[in-house]
């Protein structure tokens, strides 16, 4: 099931920027905010000044979030979890090539997840922050990979170990730690999956006020 974004700004900009084309590349952040005990707006405008990504997104984004786009223009969709306050938004430099969209994922005993599906034309992007199973979330990805263009990535938070192992992609995130479990063991489960893009670098910032780190990487679509 799809469903569309509930909250979408749009500034106007005279010197919009084209969308990226084959050879072209693209920078796109994500983080986790934790929600509205984690990283504020302020802290989210810090990161985007010190990164200047392409696209930004962000996994367990509150209302508050929203403003984003009123502090530095864009194109802005945030889709909160079914039942939740929170959810997953992504801005963007780009105009969307449609509404972004929700996409129902094989639910957990707890909590219904949704990834944020986002099309540029010329690829696309899956915003995610997927289930704790190790099993649940593989499965989330392979629903994902079903919804994209042959040029796409998957990034977020997938609270997944060890490999990933989704036919056709390839894991090009940063390999530093981005989360500490209960505060203690640092895992590496802020990750991008990408299919007809290659890696021109990868990052990852401090985490402020939120429990995950920033992590960013630049992109190059292929021919």
């Amino acid at each position: 099931m799809m469903t569309q974004a509930k909250r979408q700004f749009v500034e106007p900009d005279a010197d919009e920027p084209a969308v990226p084309q084959p050879g072209q590349s693209v920078t796109v952040a994500s983080w986790n905010l934790l929600r509205r005990d984690g990283a504020t707006l302020r802290e989210v405008i810090h990161v985007f000044h010190a990164l200047q990504p392409d696209i930004f997104l962000m996994q367990e984004a509150m209302d508050a979030i929203d403003d984003l786009p009123l502090h530095i223009g864009g194109h802005y969709a945030r889709i909160p979890l079914p039942g939740r306050p929170h959810g997953t938004a992504c801005w963007s430099r780009y105009p969307f090539e449609r509404t972004p969209v929700a996409c129902a994922l094989p639910p957990g005993l707890i909590v219904r997840r949704t990834a944020q599906i986002i099309d540029f034309g010329t690829f696309s992007v899956a915003n995610v922050h997927l289930s704790h199973g190790q099993i649940l979330n593989r499965r989330q990805l392979h629903r994902i990979a079903q919804f994209l263009r042959p040029r796409s990535l998957i990034m977020g938070d997938f609270n997944l170990v060890g490999p990933v192992m989704l036919k056709g992609f390839r894991d090009v995130g940063p390999r530093a730690t981005t989360h500490r479990m209960v505060d203690v063991v640092p895992i590496r489960i802020d990750r991008c999956l990408v299919r007809g893009m290659t890696r021109e670098r990868a990052q990852v910032m401090p985490n402020y006020s939120s429990d995950h780190h920033p992590i960013a990487v630049k992109l190059r679509l292929d021919p």
